[in-house]
C-alpha cells in the first residue's frame, strides 16, 4: 500500500469524522446548558435526512434545490425539537438521568413510527449531489469530492457556533447558564426561552447532519439507534458541552475507525467505545471537559428505608400464593409469558438494586444479562450438556464481568458513570457478535433446552419461579441489610459516608458486582426459557428495557421493579400486534416520566400511605 492509499484512508476518516461532529456538536451544545441526556438526538438526525430526501425530490434538481433542501430540512428538524422541548422536555429539566433517557427513549420509538407511517418503511437512495458528484486524485487516488466538501462543513460548522456563542449576546447568556444556573437566574435571565433557543440550535445541528447524508448512505429507520450510540461516545469522550472538545473526539474516532478496518476490522464495531473507556478512565470528564462538570450521586435523597408493614407483608403472601397457583389457571402460552416476567422481574430488580440503592445509574446493564445466558449457553455445549451446571455456574461468569467492569465504573458519577457502563455492555456485545466460532455471531446459540424433568412449561415455571423469585426476595434482603444502608448513605451523601470512616468505593464496588450476579441469574434462566440465545440480549435495547421497567414501576419502591416487569411485559405483548405499536408503548412511557414519575407501584403506595395503611413512608 501507498503513501497515497493511507492519505486518502485519512480524508475518508476526515469526512465521517466531520459528519460525525455535525450530530455531536448539537448534542453537545444541548447538554451543556439543559443537562438532558437527549437519546431522541439521533430521531432529530434521522429526521433531517428523511425531510431532505422528499424535498430533494419536489424542488427542482441542481446545486441550488440541493442545498436549500438541506438547510430548509435542518430548520424544519429545529422547529420540531422546540415542540418537543416545549411540550416534554420543559418538564424533566431537573429529573434524574434514568427519567431524562428513559423520557427521550419514549420520543424515540414515537419518531419512529411516525417517520414508518409519513414516509414508508422502504430505503430510500438518494442521487449525488449536483456539482459534486464526481471525484479528485490526490497522490494518485481517488478522493469523493462531497468527502472534500464535508471535511470543510465541519471545521466551517464548529467555528460558526463558536462564534455564536463568544460574539453574541445570545452566547453570553447561554455560557452563563451553563456555568451557574442559580445566578444566571438571579440575574433575570428567562432560562426558559433560553433553553428553547439551545434546543433549537442543537436539534438543527442533528438535522443537518442527517440531511448531508442524503447522497452518502441509504435512508432507513434503524439510522437513529446506529447514530446515537456514537455521537454519545464523541460528546463523552471530548467533555461534556465542550464543542472545540467534540470536534477533537470525532476526528479521534473517524480516524480509529479509518485505519482500525485496515488492521482489525472485527474490532471496528466497538473501537469507539474501547476509546470512550480508556479515557474515561484516565480522564474521567473528557479530553476537554471540566472536573466540576461531573455529576455526582447523592441528588436523589430518598426517605429513610423501613421494614414492610402487615399490610405489605399480607399483600406480599397473597402474591406468592397466587404465582404458585398461576399455572393452574393459565394456557401454556399464558405461562410462557408468566415465566417471561419472573425473569424479567429479576432483571429489572438487579438494576434498581443498582440504581435505587447504590445511586449508580446504569445504561448498560444488558452486559451482565447477555453474560449469564452466554455463560449458561456455552457450559451448556462445551461442559457436558447439563442445565442444572450451567444455571448453577453461568451467573459467576456475570458476576466476574460485573466485578472486572464495575472497578473503573464506580470510580465515576452521573452521567459519566453511566456511559461508561454502556461501553461496558458494547464491548460484550461485540464479543458475542463478532465471536461467531464460538458464540455462533448473529446467527446465535440454538438448542439450549432443559433437562428432561424441566421441559414442560409448568415445570420450568416452578424452575423459574424458585430461582427469580428467590433472588428477587434475596436482593431485598441485602437492601435491608447494614450493607445495603450503605449504599443507600453512599448514595444521598458520599461525603458524609467516607467521613464516618465507610469505604464507600469499596461498597459500591460490591454492589456493582451483586447486581451483575442476579441479572446473569435471570440471563440464565432466559436461554433456557427460550432454547437459544442471541446477541440482541446484550445489546443497548435490552438495557433501555430494563430502564423502562424500573421507570414504569417505581425508582423510590422495592416493589417497582417487580410491577415494572409486568405491566411492560405484559404491554408489550398486548401492543406489538397492533400497527404502530413502538409509537403506544413510547407515549405511555412518556406519560408515565411527565404524569406519574413515581412510578404505578409508587402511586398505590403513596395511596396506601394516605389511606393509613402504612405507617410513615414504608418502601414496600
Amino acid at each position: 500500500m501507498t503513501g497515497g492509499f493511507y492519505f486518502a484512508q485519512f480524508l475518508t476518516g476526515l469526512s465521517s469524522a466531520c459528519s460525525l461532529f455535525l450530530v455531536a456538536s448539537g448534542l453537545s451544545l444541548i447538554f451543556g446548558v439543559t443537562r438532558i441526556v437527549n437519546f431522541a438526538h439521533g430521531s432529530f438526525y434521522m429526521l433531517g435526512a428523511y425531510i431532505a430526501y422528499h424535498i430533494i425530490e419536489v424542488l427542482p434538481i441542481g446545486i441550488f434545490g440541493f442545498w436549500t433542501s438541506v438547510l430548509l430540512s435542518a430548520l424544519i428538524v429545529g422547529l420540531i425539537g422546540v415542540i418537543v422541548e416545549i411540550l416534554i422536555l420543559r418538564r424533566i429539566y431537573h429529573a434524574p438521568e434514568l427519567f431524562q433517557l428513559v423520557a427521550t427513549f419514549g420520543i424515540v420509538l414515537i419518531v419512529q413510527d411516525a417517520i414508518l407511517y409519513v414516509f414508508g418503511g422502504d430505503d430510500k437512495f438518494g442521487s449525488r449531489a449536483p456539482g459534486l458528484d464526481s471525484v479528485v486524485r490526490i497522490m494518485g487516488e481517488p478522493i469523493p469530492e462531497y468527502d472534500l466538501l464535508l471535511i470543510a462543513l465541519g471545521p466551517l460548522v464548529l467555528l460558526l457556533v463558536w462564534l455564536l456563542l463568544n460574539k453574541t449576546r445570545w452566547g453570553v447568556l447561554v455560557r452563563a447558564a451553563t456555568q451557574d444556573r442559580e445566578i444566571a437566574a438571579t440575574l433575570g435571565i428567562n432560562q426558559t426561552w433560553l433553553f428553547t433557543s439551545v434546543f433549537f440550535v442543537g436539534s438543527m445541528l442533528a438535522g443537518l447532519g442527517g440531511a448531508v447524508q442524503v447522497p452518502r448512505e441509504s435512508i432507513n429507520l434503524l439510522m437513529d439507534l446506529s447514530i446515537i450510540a456514537e455521537a454519545f461516545v464523541v460528546v463523552v469522550i471530548g467533555g461534556m458541552g465542550s464543542l472545540p472538545g467534540a470536534f477533537l473526539a470525532a476526528v479521534l474516532i473517524g480516524e480509529l475507525n479509518a485505519f482500525g478496518i485496515l488492521i482489525m476490522p472485527e474490532i471496528t464495531i466497538v473501537l469507539a467505545f474501547l476509546v470512550m473507556a480508556v479515557v474515561l478512565v484516565i480522564r474521567p470528564w473528557g479530553l476537554l471537559g471540566k472536573p466540576d462538570s461531573i455529576q455526582h450521586a447523592g441528588d436523589q435523597i430518598d426517605m429513610p428505608l423501613r421494614e414492610a408493614g402487615l399490610f405489605a407483608r399480607l399483600a406480599g403472601l397473597c402474591l406468592i400464593a397466587a404465582l404458585i397457583a398461576l399455572p393452574w389457571l393459565l394456557d401454556d402460552f399464558g405461562i410462557v409469558l408468566a415465566t417471561d416476567i419472573l425473569i424479567f422481574a429479576l432483571f429489572a430488580a438487579s438494576l434498581h438494586f443498582l440504581m435505587g440503592n447504590g445511586g449508580m445509574v446504569s445504561f448498560g446493564h444488558a452486559a451482565y444479562f447477555g453474560l449469564g445466558a452466554y455463560g449458561a449457553a456455552l457450559i451448556f455445549r462445551y461442559v457436558g450438556g447439563s442445565m442444572e451446571l450451567a444455571l448453577l455456574l453461568a451467573p459467576f461468569v456475570a458476576f466476574i464481568g460485573a466485578l472486572i467492569f464495575g472497578w473503573f465504573c464506580v470510580r465515576l458519577s452521573g452521567v459519566y458513570l453511566a456511559m461508561l457502563t454502556l461501553a461496558a455492555a458494547q464491548i460484550i456485545w461485540s464479543i458475542t457478535y463478532s465471536w461467531g466460532e464460538v458464540t455462533g455471531g448473529d446467527d446465535g446459540m440454538l438448542g439450549i433446552w432443559p433437562s428432561d424433568w424441566a421441559r414442560s412449561k409448568t415445570a420450568f415455571y416452578f424452575l423459574a419461579l424458585a430461582l427469580c423469585g428467590g433472588g428477587i426476595l434475596i436482593l431485598r434482603r441485602i437492601t435491608h441489610s447494614p450493607f445495603g444502608y450503605v449504599l443507600r448513605g453512599g448514595r444521598d451523601s458520599a461525603i458524609r459516608s467516607e467521613s464516618i470512616g465507610i469505604n464507600l468505593m469499596r461498597h459500591r464496588h460490591w454492589g456493582f458486582a451483586i447486581a451483575g450476579l442476579f441479572a446473569g441469574v435471570a440471563g440464565a434462566v432466559y436461554v433456557f426459557s427460550k432454547g437459544s440465545i442471541f446477541p440482541d440480549e446484550a445489546a443497548i435495547p435490552r438495557s433501555i428495557d430494563g430502564l423502562v421497567m424500573v421507570l414504569l414501576g417505581g425508582v423510590h419502591t422495592l416493589a417497582g421493579p417487580i410491577v415494572g416487569a409486568g405491566v411492560f411485559r405484559l404491554l408489550e405483548d398486548q401492543i406489538s400486534r397492533l400497527d404502530f405499536w413502538r409509537a403506544i408503548l413510547g407515549g405511555v412511557i412518556l406519560l408515565i416520566v411527565v404524569v406519574a414519575p413515581q412510578g404505578i407501584a409508587g402511586f398505590f403506595h403513596r395511596i396506601a400511605i394516605q389511606l393509613g395503611l402504612e405507617k410513615g413512608r414504608e418502601n414496600a
